[in-house]
């Protein structure tokens, strides 16, 4: 299985002090409030500049590209949410698959907080794939890759704890959690609900071998 290709770092990214700030920081977390709204194809650079406070000529100072920025953009989420899916996972005062109720819970939360307006920036990126540059191509594949291999790790410890049959495929449990888990929060967007994050992490759950 391939590695990330960025080894996702512990915490989020700390806040900026307007009076030292770091520019090239705030751009990017702008961009990734714009982006996992209104996805990278409709995403001007107008918008992100004038949150940040910077001008147009200037943000080339920063990054080469559109296409530069929004790797950088891409990177900076996957280490930020692999971070929250590590902290859920990898929580050994809880029972496995509890860890993994844990991490549906805590995305229910932050999808509740931001009134439905954001969904997962990878999985709406990859949804828009053949309008992007080709560069983004491995770097979701890979990002995608290691927040399926936490999930195939804590379906493992379940078979070792006797949550989860021991000729369970955990390979391609988690693949498959992945795949329905981005279409349940592209549905909570649509419908402005938790309600289909809960019906499909019971789905996976209930149906899970025993």
């Amino acid at each position: 299985m391939n590695t990330p290709l960025v080894k996702p770092r512990r915490g989020r990214p700390p806040k900026v002090s307007r009076d030292n700030r770091d520019t090239k920081a705030e751009l990017i977390r702008s961009g990734l409030e714009q982006l996992t709204e209104k996805g990278f194809a409709s995403s001007g650079l107008d918008h992100i500049l004038k949150r940040v406070g910077v001008p147009k000529g200037s943000f080339y100072h920063y990054f080469n590209s559109k296409e530069a920025f929004g790797q950088a953009v891409i990177e900076r989420y996957g280490s930020y949410f692999a971070n929250k899916l590590e902290a859920c996972l990898l929580d050994e005062s809880y029972s496995p698959l509890t860890r993994l109720g844990n991490f549906v819970e805590d995305a229910k939360l932050g999808m509740i907080r931001h009134q439905f307006k954001r969904g997962c920036l990878v999985g709406n990126l990859g949804q828009e794939i053949e309008l992007l540059p080709e560069s983004f191509r491995q770097q979701l594949i890979d990002i995608f890759l290691y927040w399926q291999l936490l999930i195939e790790n804590c379906l493992k410890s379940a078979q070792l704890s006797g949550e989860l049959s021991k000729t369970a495929n955990c390979e391609l449990l988690a693949e498959n959690f992945w795949i329905g888990w981005e279409g349940a929060v592209a549905r909570a967007k649509l419908v402005q609900s938790a309600k289909p994050l809960e019906n499909y992490f019971n789905y996976f759950i209930t149906t899970l071998p025993r």
